[in-house]
């Protein structure tokens, strides 16, 4: 108990002698600066609170507003129509004397007309931003009148250097669809995948409900979308996510890798404290909303909400329904090794480590010969078990104690961090220098995508927003929990840490981090546990049925490195559209039939939008398939069909980001007829049908320019790193468990001009499923179409 004594700043007893007081200055001077942290963090968010309510004005310029009243009232040009003087005789001159009350009566005028002006704009931007017809807009066709017009409107009422929330306000509701277009686009998505017979039942299933009680749980929609600033999302993320009872390792978590070309040192504490303070450093920002919102075409903001909670965040275990509980800061990380828990602060005498001070700390931790205590090495399979019997388990013996204080350490941290005790092999130091082929790679790659995603399932703590994890030779690696946002978001935060590890803080010749420490930080801290025995049954009985979950997982990456979008845009057809193709044409010869498929669009154009479904199988890229099967059709007339098939898939893709999805809608409507007891044989039918293949891409965010600017300011990079072409620096990206117990998982990202990197995922126990093979698919697939072009686009071999 003696860190339970150290951490009290005052102590007294009385005795015989009188009452002795003892004052910790240490543990009081760290109250001190603790408490002086939150008060400075309060201030700046009330602050930026109010420059987003006022957004796009600014309190600067609404003073000026208020001086320019006040100059012209002076001099006998009275702006307000004698209403200044109202306010003067019948508010404040009972209380002030002539002058005072002058004076305020003419700033609550000026700052009730700015505030006026400033809700005009707001609602003329909500206006412009609720136009999607930019979208839509034929690429490299001129841009009509219209909407030139409307992008000027934009450009002159959205203002300048916005912080992260800015835009919260006027951001657009989510529209709601009609049942009726939803519907026949509903029915046209499924026509592939149902022969004649299923596809009239399934029309005489959405008629009956279109006529019945559809129109009845539209209208109770309509109340609901009247009300909230999303009709979708807090269902979403109640429903799909926090009511699951079962494991969220592998079926709802994701993971991200490190970058697939670099490898700046094999000193696993020195990465680590590296990229654990481009994370501080990026919570910094997200806490000061210095990070500014993402623009499409520098003008459209995209919804900033699922930000705020990436850090000091966790998913507490329910009975029933799992919570997701957010602390405003966290002054420590939660450190796992060897089956030991650590405490690690990271804010000292009020200031953030630097990465040597913080390199000194894990190097501590890594020295620590101590052995775990009894049940703590397994403790973290907890979060990978059952959720109800995990919410059991801590109710009965985390509730109290010792055991409850060193939980809600873990549960309070900023995040989690990971040292393995195992090396993942994954090459070479960078790509110019690599003598493996993409095989070869893959197979390295494939056993470290399953230590990132499950690990051992003790080794993680899969509750926490993210777990940041470093291999014994330095290889990175994120595993996200996926309540609380989106894989976009989380990806954001790592290429921005990636980055910041390599051309901000760097490592010296010997490989550990630069600098000179500043102090003599605290040393970080063993939890303490006390796991009676039936609490450690319960715990290696939920390592049970994780360690059958992971086993069942089969996990394989493809590197696409013949070519990539580069290629892809000669063809003049979108790469995304493009590598869905691919994927359609692959899964089609895998299983011998067309399926279901789940390609994830954001919708984040609307107020809290997180995402919305685009059918990727669709009458147009069947058609185009079975004329890639069909050797009496010509090679101009199966472009000519894949060009349709992108096409339409864009312009779904299109219609999901704006609105008029078709899943989200339906899904709502599902839950209403659940909660009025209304049995829907087509609603049972369209939430039951199973998603096959689904697909994710992984966006990127980093900028090419940024990137040369970069390498002009860090020449020496180029000799250390061989970092002379963006593609060196390319992240490998991450993935997913398959969301169908019989299909696949597939998530891609397209890392550079001639580099894209899948990571596909199924269940071993399908029978009819197998990654390495659908992998395989994709290859052919991918070349069959690039030889399509053959004759029409000049591309350059590789060796």
């Amino acid at each position: 108990m003696a860190e339970a004594h150290e951490a009290v700043a005052f102590q007294f007893t009385v005795g015989a002698e009188g009452v002795s007081l003892n004052v910790s200055y240490d543990v009081f001077k760290a109250l001190l600066y603790s408490g002086l942290r939150s008060w400075k963090l309060r201030c700046r968010r009330t602050l930026n609170s109010l420059h987003n309510t006022l957004y796009p004005g600014h309190p600067v310029r609404g003073i000026a507003w208020c001086g320019i009243i006040y100059t012209l009232y002076i001099k006998d040009h009275d702006p307000s129509y004698n209403i200044i003087d109202w306010i003067d005789s019948h508010i404040f001159r009972r209380y002030f004397t002539p002058e005072n009350s002058k004076t305020c009566a003419i700033l609550v005028f000026g700052t009730g007309t700015y505030f006026v002006l400033i809700q005009i704009r707001q609602y003329i931007l909500k206006s412009l931003f609720s136009y999607h017809g930019w979208m839509y807009q034929e690429h490299g066709r001129p841009v009509g009148l219209g909407q030139k017009l409307w992008g000027g409107l934009v450009k002159l009422f959205i203002g300048r250097n916005p912080s992260l929330y800015s835009y919260q306000s006027v951001l657009p509701q989510l529209p709601l669809p009609s049942l009726d277009d939803t519907l026949k686009r509903y029915l046209r998505t499924v026509r592939p995948i149902y022969d004649d017979i299923e596809y009239h039942q399934m029309e005489v299933l959405a008629e009956d409900f279109r006529r019945t009680i559809g129109r009845k749980l539209q209208r109770y929609l309509w109340l609901k979308w009247l009300i909230s600033s999303n009709y979708v999302s807090d269902w979403w993320e109640k429903f799909v996510y926090l009511r699951g009872r079962s494991p969220i390792m592998v079926n709802s978590n994701f993971y991200g890798l490190d970058m697939a070309y670099i490898r700046p040192t094999r000193i696993q504490t020195a990465r680590a404290a590296n990229m654990v303070c481009a994370s501080l450093k990026y919570r910094t920002r997200l806490d000061h909303q210095n990070i500014t919102p993402l623009m499409i075409q520098n003008m459209i903001p995209l919804c900033s909400s699922q930000y705020e909670r990436q850090y000091n965040t966790v998913r507490i275990p329910g009975k029933d329904a799992d919570t997701i509980v957010h602390y405003s800061d966290s002054h420590h990380l939660a450190v796992y090794h060897k089956g030991r828990w650590f405490k690690l602060m990271i804010v000292h005498n009020d200031q953030m480590l630097q990465p040597c001070e913080i390199q000194i700390q894990l190097d501590e931790i890594i020295r620590d010969a101590s052995e775990p205590a009894y049940g703590e090495e397994h403790l973290a399979a907890l979060t990978a078990g059952e959720r109800t019997s995990w919410a059991e388990t801590r109710a009965k013996y985390f509730s109290a104690g010792v055991n409850r204080t060193s939980l809600e350490t873990i549960e309070k941290a900023a995040f989690i961090l990971i040292l393995d005790d195992e090396e993942y092999d994954i090459g070479s130091l960078n790509m110019n220098s690599s003598t493996q082929n993409s095989a070869e790679k893959s197979e390295k790659f494939d056993a470290y995508a399953r230590a990132i995603l499950h690990g051992k399932a003790y080794n993680r703590w899969f509750d926490k927003s993210f777990n940041f994890i470093f291999s014994k030779d330095a290889v990175a690696g994120i595993n996200v929990e996926h309540s609380w946002a989106d894989a976009p978001i989380s990806g954001h935060m790592v290429e921005y840490v990636l980055s910041e590890d390599i051309l901000y803080y760097g490592y010296d010749e010997l490989g550990n981090t630069r600098g000179v420490p500043r102090f003599t930080a605290p040393k970080p801290t063993r939890l303490k546990w006390l796991i009676p025995e039936s609490c450690n049954i319960l715990i290696e009985k939920s390592l049970a049925q994780a360690t059958k979950v992971f086993n069942d997982v089969d996990l394989h990456t493809y590197i696409q490195d013949v070519y990539g979008k580069g290629f892809i845009k000669k063809c003049k057809v979108s790469p995304d559209a493009y590598v869905q193709m691919a994927l359609q044409l692959a899964h089609y010869r895998d299983t011998g039939r067309f399926n279901l498929t789940y390609e994830a669009s954001m919708t984040r154009l609307f107020r809290d939008g997180r995402t919305e479904t685009v059918r990727s199988c669709s009458i147009e890229s069947s058609q185009w398939v079975k004329s890639m099967e069909n050797p009496n059709i010509s090679k101009s007339e199966r472009i000519k069909l894949l060009r349709l098939a992108c096409d339409y898939h864009q312009q779904q893709y299109r219609d999901a980001m704006t609105g008029k999805g078709i899943d989200r809608h339906l899904f709502c409507l599902y839950v209403l007829s659940k909660y009025f007891n209304m049995d829907s044989p087509f609603l049972q039918r369209v939430l039951q049908e199973p998603w096959r293949l689904s697909t994710s891409q992984t966006a990127t965010t980093y900028d090419e320019k940024h990137f040369r600017k970069l390498m002009a300011q860090n020449p020496d990079l180029v000799r250390k790193y061989g970092i002379d072409d963006q593609r060196n620096l390319a992240p490998y990206g991450g993935g997913f468990g398959p969301v169908a117990a019989d299909g696949y998982g597939v998530s891609y990202i397209i890392a550079a001009e001639d580099l894209i990197f899948f990571h596909i995922s199924s269940n071993k126990s399908a029978g009819e499923t197998d990654s390495k093979r659908f992998g395989e698919r994709i290859c052919q697939a991918m070349k069959d179409m690039r030889d399509l072009f053959e004759g029409e686009i000049k591309f350059e071999k590789k060796n």
